[in-house]
């Protein structure tokens, strides 16, 4: 059965000004009824892998003059922030072919890019699928996700001389619990960075400083240190720095009912209040071009 049309959309600015690009690529949550026959889980269930509304979360960064990139489609699909064949041969009828990266630690944790569960360990598919489904999932929405992405990057890093991609992502309460004393509740804000070696240093430690001054417990890239689109995307030297956001979920979203709290319209007025420190800090960093089409 053909996935929804699209997969995933592109949310512009009136005008594009800012010389970045906002990417949730775990937010989508649109079932296709045929996964959700193949699935074991309910809807609900599914969802606990998704971002819970993080394109929403961020989504003031259009009125900064910034586009975002979002998946509609579910994270236990199609993980998005994956190789494009980290597969699990546990799931699958018959052999991989031989350019399936079986064993990387994602697959061994069930979580590649086809998942085999949610995050909290449940198995996701009644019995074991065919490859033919998984080639195409990847065939029809990762790899068209993937150039649109590229696609988008490469004409900010044409027009401005360099680029920001913000990778916008959220966490369980329960992934930082360990890394604040109790009973604070955890860390807010993880930043990955891959410890420097995909964004500029001044650039982090911008947003890293605006969001403690806005009284948020920030680490950078513990436990997250940025995922394959971090890692793809940033190469600083050559003016293409990527950034991972990871949003605690607790602060805005009720994690057992998956529904938005009060929290939700504070984050959201936090956010926008950094991408107006950001990006115009971007514009006047990178090469000084306009970038709103001529």
């Amino acid at each position: 059965m053909p996935e929804p049309h699209p997969p995933f959309e592109i949310l512009s600015p009136t005008e594009w000004t800012a010389p970045a690009v906002f990417n949730s690529p775990h937010s989508g949550r649109e079932f296709p009824q045929d996964f959700l026959s193949q699935s074991r889980l309910t809807r609900h269930t599914l969802r606990k892998s998704e971002d819970c509304y993080v394109d929403e979360l961020f989504l003031s960064c259009i009125a900064h003059g910034a586009p975002m990139l979002r998946a509609r489609l579910p994270r236990s699909y199609i993980d998005l922030n994956r190789e494009p064949y980290e597969l699990d041969p546990r799931m699958f009828v018959g052999e991989l072919p031989g350019y399936a990266n079986t064993g990387s630690p994602r697959v061994a944790g069930g979580l590649g890019t086809i998942p085999r569960i949610v995050s909290e360990g449940e198995e996701i598919y009644h019995c074991r699928i065919d490859f033919a489904e998984a080639r195409r999932r990847i065939e029809q929405v990762y790899l068209p996700y993937h150039r649109t992405l590229s696609a988008l990057t490469n004409a900010v890093v044409a027009k401005a001389g360099e680029v920001l991609l913000v990778d916008c992502h959220s966490m369980p309460a329960s992934a930082s619990a360990h890394l604040a004393p109790q009973p604070s509740g955890g860390i807010d804000v993880v930043l990955g960075d891959r410890f420097g070696a995909s964004c500029a240093e001044d650039i982090s430690a911008l947003v890293e400083d605006g969001l403690r001054e806005q009284g948020l417990r920030v680490l950078r890239n513990k436990p997250y240190a940025g995922g394959f689109i971090t890692q793809n995307h940033g190469a600083p030297h050559r003016g293409r720095h990527a950034l991972q956001i990871e949003i605690n979920r607790n602060l805005y979203v009720n994690e057992a009912t998956l529904e938005k709290t009060a929290g939700f319209g504070e984050m959201s007025a936090l956010l926008d209040k950094l991408w107006g420190s950001l990006l115009p800090y971007l514009e006047q960093r990178f090469a000084p071009r306009q970038l709103a089409a001529e």
